[in-house]
């Protein structure tokens, strides 16, 4: 099907990540991998060629297009090209927080050094006991005033932040964490705070990069903040708001996830079509057999299915009529049929498609997480039924 919310710029800019990407960060991704972080300098490169910044107005030298479909290409680009960029994190997820959120002298502060890839953020939200369930983060943030004197409610003095985080992306490399922290431990959701926590602020620390089975460029850490002094400038929009925070961005967050869920689906796809033309078994093309041009079939129709309603919730970022629950539904939805789809493909290939140096092999093991991270499928779900009224 003819994909009909693409203007030829937009198209433009996805050819041009391509092809950057294909030369600056695909030789490298080996290397990185190994280390488990990719390098700074890829950073100030993706900057360059005007693919960090979306979301950053100009003044503070983004692009502030206001146009969503550029983000998309930018997902599509790094996922098509299996970069190991995480350019979602830094445009999605941690510069709309100061954007929307930031006082004028935080987005000076930070918005610049992001803006040129000189600078990078994280986003600390779950902790060991609290992945999902937002409600059950401890890490806590009490005020206080200069000299250990409780500060007064309207402001000012320090904030000391205790407590630990795990599955932070970006932790490595980060030079400020957005944490979310418990201001109040009485009231519930309305009890969470935003904090913009400098790595270079004595009491934080680092543990070690985790091993995980997939996405191994990009620097998953625990991190740890042991009485953790910030000064009330640092605190992140309104004290106990940060959970509506969390809530306004969330479905950006999830959709972006979606967008590179399917487009890596689509790249396994186009793998297995190639593959299945050129594998010979019993004399023909593998794609040949019944069984495997039916499978061919469904998964095509699948896809397809799934790109109209991920294009549409892509509108309704532009519109600004997307749902938490759309973007929900579209995270779930798509990220459960990649998996589906990949490990079809990967069973297609044989015993080759378990063979590391082959691209669906890692394909397989990078798109395990996308049905865990954002929310996982059955949090999702459970959010969509209570809005259904159950």
């Amino acid at each position: 099907m003819k994909r009909t919310i693409l203007e030829p710029e937009h198209l433009a800019l996805r050819q041009a990540a391509i092809d950057f990407l294909e030369k600056f960060a695909v030789p490298h991704r080996a290397e990185w991998e190994e280390q488990g972080h990719v390098g700074r300098e890829i950073w100030r490169q993706s900057a360059a060629q005007g693919l960090l910044g979306i979301e950053i107005p100009e003044q503070y030298g983004g692009i502030g297009s206001g146009d969503y479909r550029f983000n998309a290409m930018i997902i599509e680009a790094s996922t098509r090209t299996r970069s190991g960029v995480a350019l979602t994190l830094q445009n999605e997820i941690v510069a709309p927080y100061i954007v929307h959120l930031g006082t004028e002298e935080q987005r000076q502060r930070w918005l610049p050094g992001m803006a040129t890839g000189d600078v990078l953020g994280a986003i600390a939200m779950s902790e060991p006991g609290a992945g999902s369930d937002l409600a059950g983060i401890r890490t806590s943030a009490v005020r206080d005033g200069s000299g250990g004197t409780p500060a007064s409610a309207a402001g000012g003095g320090e904030w000391v932040i205790n407590g630990s985080k795990t599955f932070i992306s970006g932790g490595f490399l980060a030079d400020f964490v957005i944490v979310v922290a418990c201001t109040d431990p009485e009231a519930g959701h309305k009890g969470f705070t935003l904090f913009i926590v400098e790595t270079d602020r004595p009491g934080f620390t680092r543990g070690t990069k985790l091993d995980k089975i997939g996405q191994r460029t990009s620097d998953t850490m625990e991190l740890f903040f042991s009485d953790v002094r910030v000064p009330d400038s640092n605190r992140l929009g309104e004290e106990g708001r940060g959970f509506y925070a969390l809530m306004r961005n969330l479905p950006q967050e999830r959709l972006g996830i979606a967008i590179g869920g399917l487009t890596g689906a689509e790249h396994a796809f186009d793998l297995t079509m190639a593959y299945a033309r050129d594998r010979q078994a019993f004399g023909q093309p593998i794609g040949n057999f019944q069984v495997n041009r039916h499978a061919l079939s469904e998964m095509h129709t699948k896809l397809q299915v799934a790109r109209a309603y991920l294009d549409q919730c892509i509108l309704g970022v532009v519109d600004k009529t997307l749902s938490a629950e759309d973007a929900a539904g579209a995270k779930w939805w798509i990220t459960e049929l990649e998996w589906e789809i990949v490990d079809r493909c990967m069973q297609m290939f044989g015993g080759y498609g378990y063979i590391n140096e082959y691209e669906i092999a890692q394909i397989w093991k990078d798109a395990r997480i996308e049905r865990l991270y954002g929310g996982t499928t059955e949090i999702l779900k459970d959010l969509n039924g209570r809005k259904l009224g159950f």
